[in-house]
């Protein structure tokens, strides 16, 4: 089934390389797609690992739009950030 998640703290490709490169690695999920202009991810899961994608993607500094947008999130986004450029 797709999923969508709305995200915070999404600013580039670099963001959206750690973010795809994230959640794939999550057993049953598929598919990933990244928009940046939108903040979107959307992917293939089953409607029981949604949870941990939002988890994910938390860790990793991007939390779904309405959760908590603290200045941790924001620090982890901008390393995160960084990495994915890196490891393009």
């Amino acid at each position: 089934m797709k999923q969508e998640i709305y995200i915070e703290n999404l600013k580039c490709g670099g963001c959206a390389n750690t973010i795809k490169k994230g959640i794939s690695s999550i057993k049953g999920v598929d598919n990933v797609e990244i928009s940046v202009d939108e903040s979107l991810v959307t992917f293939v899961a089953s409607s029981g690992i949604v949870t941990q994608v939002k988890e994910k993607l938390s860790k990793l500094g991007y939390p779904e739009v309405g959760d908590k947008n603290t200045v941790l999130h924001k620090a982890k986004s901008f390393v995160s950030c960084a990495t994915g450029k890196m490891s393009k």
